[in-house]
């Protein structure tokens, strides 16, 4: 059995792939999954553990079937949970769309949903406890998560480091003791 102790970190990068790692870093999404391994570098005891650092590299030129999705398989396989970075510009690539279906629909994975375009949970959800048009509009971009989350524990939360540090430290977020299938955020303190 795998030991499934990392984080998979799903994010949106533009179609077609360059061989050059230039374009990925210029992608919005992209910088954000790197911030949270800049906090990692920084802090080592920011509870972030790359699945991408689980296996070796590949080029994004490298064949589909034969190479790179047998190996987002095989990164999902050793993790714990899903970060989804999910903003403005996020589209429903094929990459993130296998990410999240076998994470979901196959591994059961609970999400952690990132909304960098949002600051605070009140930006998420209204007082009411009810999630703004604005996120629908976002799960709507991307069909398989919207389709799917429903099977999976789903924690919502802004692009705060204090709020995906609590998130990432949550038993309930995690393939292994995870809670009932559901949408959940931080209450307020």
């Amino acid at each position: 059995m795998t030991y499934r102790n990392a984080n998979y970190t799903a994010f949106y990068v533009d179609e077609p792939y360059s061989d050059s790692n230039l374009r990925a870093n210029a992608t919005k999404d992209f910088c954000y999954y790197n911030m949270l391994r800049a906090w990692k570098e920084k802090d080592p005891s920011f509870p972030f553990i790359d699945a991408h650092d689980k296996t070796y590299n590949v080029r994004d030129g490298s064949d589909w079937e034969k190479t790179l999705k047998p190996r987002l398989h095989e990164r999902l396989g050793h993790s714990k949970n899903i970060i989804l970075i999910l903003s403005s510009i996020t589209a429903s690539s094929r990459p993130l769309r296998e990410e999240i279906d076998y994470g979901i629909n196959t591994l059961r994975l609970p999400v952690i949903v990132v909304y960098p375009d949002c600051e605070t949970v009140d930006d998420i959800v209204d007082s009411s406890g009810n999630f703004k048009s604005y996120i629908k509009k976002l799960w709507d971009k991307l069909p398989v998560f919207r389709d799917s989350k429903d099977k999976v524990a789903v924690m919502h939360i802004p692009f705060d480091k204090r709020c995906i540090k609590n998130a990432l430290k949550d038993k309930d977020f995690q393939v292994q003791t995870k809670i009932s299938s559901g949408d959940y955020f931080f209450q307020h303190s």
